[in-house]
């Protein structure tokens, strides 16, 4: 029996992406053979570590590394780290930072995203003082000058498909007027596929998601400078005790950085394309349906179907549709796409989760939502802040 129907759980295909929400990703056979392997037995942490150190160095081309319970709590224990240092009478006063004369973190406003939570309050939880930096969307270099004072402990810059995506100081930039003020820069990388380009910029730390692209267990990736990661590390006697990972995860996260170094990206690419390359052609054919291949917008080597839906030839919203193919009619299965943008009329399929055949099943589903709309006596056409609302309340009904 699949696990899920043991749990009364919907079997949902994941066309979203390497999704939180949805379990991140597809965990590996030999990442989960090397994690029952240590599941029955007792190791001592600390050394773990160390190895999970010495597995990040090498993928990361850092000086050290160790794994925490998520790229989250990677951001809130490395900017305690450059509050505190290695400390540990600091350590344990955090989040009081009264005494501190470093205490802020600045960060472009247009990466005060959120990810499942406010990127900021990541920044708060260790006690830190954010200080944003220029417009929502747009920022200058003389702007993050000014607000790096000799208050600053920390500078963020965050990678991610939520940010704006035009107008913001340049990574390399962002990096050099930092470092000239002295001031640690750390980036907060959690999908992003490149394990070397941010430590290879000069980014004092860069943080990745374990269970993301790596395909590990959840957890998060510290890699960055020995003093820095050392000192982050030490907060797992403070504040980073409510975060700690277990050995599964660390187990599990150095397991998916070997299997990293050994994966066929090439091929993985090629099977993707397949699948991009059947949807945008078939749903092309549709009515009201504009659909085209999109490169990922932080840089990564991947690609996603962009699927514009005009409601007026389609007779269904991009929102509608998402829906639909989340809640689909009994027996159908439920397709969960990237609807991050549905307001603007399109969503994104992601084909790097999908297990062998769901590209078929994915396809048919769209199709069928399309064909229903089409035959609908009245247009499927809901004003989207009533999807919003549903949403919401949605969640406050947990755990009914």
């Amino acid at each position: 029996m699949d696990i899920r129907s043991r749990f009364g759980l919907r079997p949902v295909i994941n066309a979203s992406g390497t999704m939180t929400s949805l379990g991140a990703s597809i965990v590996s056979a030999p990442v989960i053979d090397a994690v029952a392997q240590v599941l029955p037995q007792f190791v001592e942490i600390d050394d773990l570590q160390r190895r999970a150190s010495a597995a990040i160095a090498e993928a990361c081309g850092s000086e050290a590394g160790y794994i925490t319970a998520s790229c989250s709590a990677a951001i809130t224990l490395c900017i305690a780290a450059t509050m505190t240092g290695d400390d540990h009478g600091l350590i344990e006063r955090l989040p009081d930072t009264s005494a501190l004369q470093r205490n802020e973190v600045v960060i472009q406003t247009g990466h005060l995203v959120n990810y499942g939570a406010p990127v900021d309050q990541a920044i708060r939880l260790s006690g830190a003082r954010v200080v944003p930096v220029g417009a929502a969307t747009e920022a200058h270099g003389y702007q993050l000058n000014t607000a790096i004072t000799e208050r600053t402990a920390a500078a963020l810059y965050v990678v991610s498909h939520h940010t704006v995506q035009f107008g913001m100081i340049p990574l390399e930039e962002f990096i050099a007027l930092a470092h000239a003020k002295g001031v640690p820069v750390i980036v907060d990388a959690a999908s992003e596929y490149d394990l070397k380009r941010f430590i290879e910029a000069g980014a004092d730390f860069a943080l990745y998601s374990a269970h993301k692209f790596l395909g590990g267990l959840t957890a998060g990736i510290v890699a960055g400078k020995k003093t820095l990661v050392r000192a982050a590390y030490f907060q797992n006697g403070g504040i980073g005790r409510g975060m700690k990972v277990g050995k599964e995860g660390i187990v599990g996260a150095i397991a998916a950085l070997e299997q990293w170094q050994q994966r066929d990206h090439v091929a993985v690419r090629a099977r993707e394309r397949g699948y991009l390359t059947l949807w945008r052609e078939t749903l092309n054919r549709c009515d009201g349906v504009w659909a085209e291949i999109d490169a990922d917008p932080t840089g990564n080597p991947l690609d996603r179907l962009k699927l514009h839906i005009d409601p007026r030839q389609a007779r269904i919203t991009a929102w509608d549709l998402a829906d639909a193919l989340a809640r689909p009619p009994e027996g159908e299965a439920p397709v969960i796409v990237r609807d991050h943008e549905a307001e603007l009329h399109f969503f994104f399929i992601d084909p790097c989760n999908l297990h062998p055949g769901e590209e078929q099943i994915v396809l048919a589903r769209l199709t069928a939502e399309l064909e229903r709309a089409r035959q609908s006596p009245e247009p499927v056409v809901t004003p989207f802040y009533q999807r919003d609302a549903r949403r919401v309340a949605a969640r406050r009904n947990w755990p009914d």
